[in-house]
């Protein structure tokens, strides 16, 4: 079983450019299936995910070549609409081909999908907007049957949470539905975005993305794109926390500040210095990091809960009493135990966990249980005295190219033992 050996202490220095964007890319690779032809990928991450994604459309067809941070799919024929449970349990993501499914083929046969344990996570949201769009869609099994027909037709949607996997399935299944589809109570994120982005550069017609309120004109001849991803905000944060947590300067480039705010707001207010230009945020911390206002994980632009976990891991090695409220999901606190094992200073009553700085953690074995909870036991470690062995790698895999590399060239001395 691999593990990182980290050895904490030493100040990060330097300046990084941040992949692509793990929720950005999987959807966009979903949006591929929608046009015959070769689409281009390019900024495309080495993540697990995207591994499992890729095999999802060499499955139903598709002639996938990667090169390098590019990829290319040639959905020109497809031969099948059904995905096996074994690929849909690899990842929670996988359920996003079933709004580009219904679209080009009319049909769609998939099992519920996996990922990291949080928490219910129902995709109720998501088989109500397709519904509403007219597809047949009957559970049994585990196994869900869609089918579109002629059925399917634009309407106006409205999403009772602003669920962003739900409202990239249904822009996906709009662009094949004759019509205009209105999507109200819209999830904001930015990766909602850059899906529309792509989508653009097929030729769809789509607006209001960034916004509670999108509108898809589907049933128009599309083309495959070529299109550059995003750079990865949570990657981003993650690596700035680092500064904070083990000290130093690190500044990462090729992401907008805008979509950082609500993470370096509380770096800013725990005591690190933060500077921002176009595309690129740098955090410099000199001193250990203090207390800050409650945070609140929220939709975008509000905190992100992909963030939850990392902030406090750095918060958990310096001074001062923090208060966290998860809002979004009902079982994210369980990297709490690992980094108590670290050293940490952490109460949890059901949604609300309070973090008390120790001054400095200790290093310990500790293994990672889900993607952000794994980055947080990184960070950690990196301000950690003495040697922190971080294992379950396989979660840290699924979100970030190649950490171990990158946190080495800023300085940090940690290792991957095969």
């Amino acid at each position: 079983m691999s593990y990182y050996r980290i050895v904490g202490g030493r100040p990060l220095e330097g300046c990084l450019t941040v992949q692509g964007a793990k929720n950005s890319v999987l959807p966009i690779l979903a949006a591929t299936l929608l046009a015959p032809g070769q689409s281009i990928i390019r900024n495309c991450p080495d993540l697990s995910d995207v591994s499992a994604a890729l095999d999802i459309l060499s499955l139903l067809g598709c002639r996938v070549d990667r090169q390098g941070d590019t990829v290319l799919v040639d959905a020109s024929v497809l031969h099948r609409w059904d995905i096996p449970e074994r690929l849909m349990r690899e990842m929670r993501s996988s359920v996003i081909f079933l709004g580009a499914l219904l679209a080009r083929m009319g049909a769609a046969e998939l099992s519920y999908p996996g990922g990291c344990e949080l928490g219910p996570r129902p995709i109720d949201l998501h088989l109500a907007a397709l519904r509403a769009l007219g597809a047949d869609i009957r559970e049994a099994q585990g196994c869900l049957c869609c089918r579109g027909g002629r059925g399917l037709r634009g309407r106006e949607l409205c999403l009772s949470i602003p669920s962003v996997g739900a409202t990239e399935n249904a822009m996906l299944a709009a662009c094949g539905c004759p019509g205009v589809t209105t999507i109200m109570g819209a999830a904001r994120e930015p990766e909602i975005v850059d899906l529309q982005g792509f989508l653009h550069s097929m030729g769809a017609q789509v607006s209001g993305a960034g916004s509670s309120v999108v509108t898809v004109r589907g049933g128009l001849p599309l083309h495959p794109g070529d299109y550059g991803v995003m750079g990865d905000r949570i990657a981003a944060v993650t690596y700035l926390c680092a500064a904070g947590a083990a000290g130093g300067r690190v500044l990462t480039r090729g992401v907008n500040p805008e979509c950082l705010k609500s993470v370096l707001s509380c770096l800013e207010e725990a005591g690190c210095t933060v500077e921002t230009g176009p595309d690129w945020a740098a955090v410099e911390c000199c001193q250990p990091l203090s207390g800050i206002s409650p945070v609140r994980t929220a939709p975008y632009p509000g905190f992100p809960t992909d963030a939850q976990a990392i902030l406090m891991a750095a918060l958990a090695g310096g001074k001062g009493t923090t208060m966290f409220v998860e809002n979004i999901f009902d079982n994210r606190y369980r990297h709490v135990d690992e980094l108590r094992r670290m050293g940490a200073d952490i109460q949890v009553s059901g949604r609300v966990a309070v973090v008390t700085g120790t001054g400095r953690l200790h290093g310990a074995s500790v293994r990672s249980t889900d993607l952000r909870g794994g980055a947080a036991l990184v960070v950690a470690a990196l301000g950690a005295k003495g040697e922190t062995q971080v294992s379950g790698l396989n979660h840290i895999c699924r979100g970030y190219d190649g950490m171990e590399r990158t946190l080495a060239a800023l300085g940090a001395d940690i290792q991957k033992i095969e």
